[in-house]
């Protein structure tokens, strides 16, 4: 499926140009229609073309229908600001939401965005931003944000001079960005692996482009593939690149992967046909080990033989779920918000648990497909912001697996 975290920063940019854009392998998942109904509120024409795609035009866009409670139920929806900013002088936007992975300020973003010298204000759980004038400027961010990172892109986009971008992300998803605001006639260039020098435009044309598959549902498949041992699991377009350090992992761990390459896409096989080694997973920026999968390989490392470490270095609220893996007989210890130790191989039963987020519910469906009776997991509207009838295609695959 197409690449949720590519897919909202691109569904935001679209309210730069007039013109018509047409989006294929658009997933559609919570976070996704979500942003959809945000565009649709400040009247955006969305059409669905077929069961992936969009046609979607802005021109008549009106910040003072925009819905403010819908902003509140994602965290992406702070993409809008760069977009809407280079539309409207004045813009009030409710705190965004998401899932409650520990501390996230928008000081990163804020701090951008006063180097345009944009001001900002806050109260009532708003955030004013107003402008006299938009001017390029040299950003240079406190931390490697992806959305800070699209928020500058976005709105530098649409100022005329070059804006120079210093410590930016370079998540797949961002890239994805970049070559979408190409198509739309935006000069960007990458003249170090982490600065950007971005040449804005006045008119923005129409495109189409192709969201990216998504790299870390890739990873969640390959980390089910890993618990079911010699099994294989057949993973279709998957770019391989934006995965070398979780593929080095694997192998590390024990498991084997076949790869059959498709131009810049490929199918692979992953499986274990050996048992699986402990090994030490740390989170890092792109192109380190992404803190979105830690979770789904928690999981994988409590069937693997030794002690394992995970240091997720971004979030601190990521490991609550090694909480609900020890009540289904997991051996983890929590060192401190970022640090945990898993002993394994340890057997896992059913129990009832419950998903705290989004990366949460996706490994607590893996770990309750590998447990002995059966298991219950609640709130899991939280899996449906990020995956596509996921307990469909895990019923492809021979799962039991029902919403009730």
């Amino acid at each position: 499926m197409g690449c949720k975290n590519a897919a909202t920063p691109i569904l935001a940019a679209t309210l730069l140009t007039n013109e018509p854009v047409i989006l294929s392998n658009v997933p559609k998942i919570g976070d996704v229609l979500t942003m959809i109904e945000i565009l649709r509120s400040l009247g955006s024409e969305i059409e669905w073309i077929n069961e992936h795609q969009l046609k979607i035009s802005n021109k008549h866009i009106a910040l003072e229908r925009l819905d403010k409670k819908l902003i509140k139920k994602i965290r992406s929806s702070v993409l809008l600001l760069g977009p809407l900013l280079s539309r409207f002088k004045k813009v009030a936007l409710s705190r965004p939401g998401g899932c409650f992975i520990g501390s996230r300020p928008l000081d990163t973003h804020f701090e951008a965005l006063k180097q345009f010298r944009v001001n900002i204000e806050s109260g009532d759980d708003l955030y004013r931003f107003s402008y006299e004038k938009l001017e390029p400027a040299e950003v240079i961010l406190k931390e490697f944000s992806v959305t800070a990172t699209e928020n500058v892109l976005l709105l530098a986009s649409a100022i005329a001079g070059k804006t120079l971008l210093k410590i930016a992300a370079i998540e797949p998803h961002v890239e994805d960005l970049t070559n979408f605001l190409r198509k739309l006639g935006v000069k960007i260039d990458i003249v170090s692996p982490h600065t950007f020098v971005i040449e804005g435009i006045a008119k923005f044309s129409g495109a189409e482009h192709r969201i990216i598959p998504d790299p870390i549902e890739a990873g969640t498949f390959l980390g089910l593939a890993l618990i079911l041992g010699g099994k294989r699991i057949l993973v279709k377009n998957v770019i391989p690149r934006h995965l070398d350090i979780v593929f080095e992992k694997i192998r590390e761990m024990g498991g084997q992967l076949e790869l059959e390459k498709k131009d810049v896409y490929c199918n692979m096989r992953v499986y274990a046909p050996k048992g699986l080694l402990a090994t030490k997973i740390q989170t890092l920026p792109y192109p380190g080990f992404p803190s979105d999968l830690q979770n789904i390989f928690g999981v994988v490392l409590t069937q693997a033989q030794g002690t394992s470490m995970i240091f997720d270095t971004l979030y601190e609220g990521r490991l609550k779920y090694l909480d609900e893996l020890n009540k289904m007989g997991a051996n983890t210890v929590i060192l401190d918000p970022h640090r945990a130790l898993i002993i394994g191989p340890t057997p896992l039963y059913g129990k009832e648990i419950t998903s705290f987020d989004l990366r949460t519910g996706a490994s607590l469906v893996l770990a309750a497909l590998l447990a002995k009776g059966e298991t219950t997991i609640s709130n899991i509207e939280q899996i449906d912001r990020g995956y596509e009838q996921l307990e469909e295609r895990f019923k492809n695959l021979g799962a039991e697996i029902k919403r009730v």
